[in-house]
């Protein structure tokens, strides 16, 4: 059952980085309930309720962390660690969305392709966002990119969290980074 889960959700993951669009639904209750789990976290952020979205992860929710350059990965631990990295975005991004564009689930697994945008309002002081907006001055800039956020929902929990971003092209439309000719 775990094995067609990932199976299914890789599939799922594939077929929306290639812009196509995709249901994976399964009739299992926990599913059903794993995905309203991840829209009410959501819709909460949304709505800039971030303390309250935050009592959707486990006390020992772990964030996934990839560095593709190197292949390497580290995690984050723990509910007041992700708790935080909210607070930062918030304080950065008081307007910070995270539309929800697809979501594909089975099983434990809720995948979520979103559009995210904000307006860079305040100084980050955590390495989230790819660590490129730590010290950087607000520049009063609005943003609209494409995140995939990859959550595992266990007991009404988000225990696991990896996520796809694009940091630079958040960077380039802040005005952070150059953007390509």
């Amino acid at each position: 059952m775990r094995t067609r889960s990932y199976v299914s959700c890789l599939a799922a993951l594939a077929a929306i980085s290639l812009g196509v669009s995709v249901s994976v639904r399964s009739q299992a209750p926990d599913t059903q309930r794993n995905r309203e789990v991840i829209r009410k976290h959501l819709d909460l952020m949304n709505r800039g309720e971030w303390r309250q979205a935050a009592e959707y992860f486990a006390e020992d929710v772990q964030h996934h962390r990839g560095n593709w350059q190197d292949g390497a990965e580290s995690i984050v631990r723990g509910k007041k660690a992700l708790t935080d990295n909210l607070e930062d975005i918030f304080r950065t991004f008081p307007d910070w969305k995270m539309e929800i564009v697809e979501l594909a689930s089975d099983g434990d697994s809720v995948i979520v392709r979103c559009r995210v945008s904000g307006t860079h309002r305040g100084v980050a002081t955590r390495a989230v966002n790819g660590g490129l907006l730590v010290g950087a001055q607000p520049t009063g800039k609005h943003f609209q990119v494409q995140h995939i956020h990859w959550y595992k929902v266990r007991e009404g929990k988000i225990t696991d969290h990896s996520t796809s971003r694009d940091d630079l092209g958040m960077s380039q439309q802040l005005g952070l980074v150059p953007a390509r000719p």
